[in-house]
């Protein structure tokens, strides 16, 4: 059952809160009719860098937000970033929408660890999840993070087995040590397979704040001088940028291994998606349901929650046929994740 602190919300907190939540970043309404009559809310998120349309981590999230509307009928809010926004408007947008009523409300990455904190402490009644970051201690903060290494173990794998130039690229968005973790289990991966297959590694940006995960055009600029380098299999952990990544490797007539969502499946990739081989994915989706159930059940999720490939949360999608028929590759892909599971395998993570 619902608090009664989120059911009694009046119609002028919801003007208001367009009102604000213009000043720091559009929005995006997700709501039935049935539940704006019921006059309930329940969750927000705020996206990332790269926002809706990334087809890949805040896409995944929004998933999530459209299940958990659907199978709970109340009011949903989303939200997109602004350029070169600063910690206090993240915060801002937080407490905008934890003002008005909705619970949980969700940033969509690390990048929100300062402004999570802060709103938190002033909302202590609201839930808040923060994805992909670990840093936020608080009793009414789940920090919503994923064994990203274990899936990219398996990007690895299916990258070695795949290659017949024994030369595989990453792309990373951002030098920082969250992509770090794809590197590295892509690279063990890929190593353990095959120890002479050759791994070329870049990253587009130092910074978030210069674009390596929102610029298609960076990536596929990096992807391209992979190729020419003989890399036959190039796996991006991007963001938007990664959309780049995949072109290039359609143009160039390689294999792409996509990252965070099934990207094969993803409609604005679909004039590409015959060179997307598998994609390392995280179940964000599921997490940022899972958080919203919890608070609906009245037994709200609170400090780290991890989703690995013994939840089921990580893996290799199987959605392309060339993939998913690949008999020996099938094989090398399930011996890896067994052992992964049971321990015999410890993935690095940096």
């Amino acid at each position: 059952m619902r608090r009664i602190s989120r059911i009694t919300v009046a119609g002028a907190a919801t003007a208001s809160l367009a009102l604000a939540l213009a000043a720091c970043g559009g929005t995006s309404t997700s709501s039935s009719s049935s539940s704006e009559s019921k006059g309930d809310k329940g969750l927000a998120i705020a996206y990332d860098v790269g926002g809706k349309g990334d087809q890949s981590f805040n896409d995944a999230a929004y998933a999530g937000l459209e299940r958990a509307q659907k199978e709970f009928g109340y009011k949903t809010e989303d939200v997109e970033p602004t350029e070169g926004e600063t910690d206090a408007d993240k915060q801002q947008r937080l407490e905008s929408l934890a003002k008005q009523g909705y619970n949980p409300v969700v940033g969509v990455g690390y990048a929100y660890a300062a402004a999570i904190k802060g709103a938190a402490e002033k909302f202590p009644d609201t839930t808040f999840g923060i994805v992909d970051d670990s840093t936020v201690e608080a009793k009414n903060v789940a920090d919503l993070v994923f064994s990203e290494e274990q899936a990219s173990y398996l990007a690895g794998v299916a990258a070695a087995k795949s290659t017949k130039t024994d030369t595989v690229g990453f792309v990373g968005g951002v030098d920082i040590p969250l992509i770090h973790k794809f590197q590295a289990g892509f690279e063990q991966g890929v190593k353990a397979t095959d120890p002479k297959v050759k791994v070329l590694t870049q990253y587009l940006t130092q910074t978030a704040e210069e674009g390596g995960f929102s610029s298609p055009d960076k990536g596929k600029t990096a992807a391209e001088g992979q190729i020419e380098k003989k890399a036959d299999v190039v796996y991006a952990a991007a963001g938007l940028s990664g959309q780049g990544v995949i072109e290039a490797a359609s143009a160039n007539k390689v294999w792409a291994i996509g990252v965070d969502s099934d990207q094969y499946q993803q409609e604005a990739l679909a004039p590409y998606k015959d060179a997307i081989l598998t994609s390392a994915m995280k179940d964000v989706a599921k997490a940022v349901f899972n958080l919203a159930k919890s608070v609906e059940d009245g037994t709200p999720q609170t400090g780290i929650v991890r989703g690995d490939l013994k939840t089921g949360e990580v893996g290799l999608s199987d959605s392309n046929p060339k993939y998913a028929d690949d008999a020996e590759l099938q094989k090398a892909i399930k011996a890896a994740k067994e052992q992964i599971i049971n321990g015999e395998i410890q993935v690095k993570s940096s």
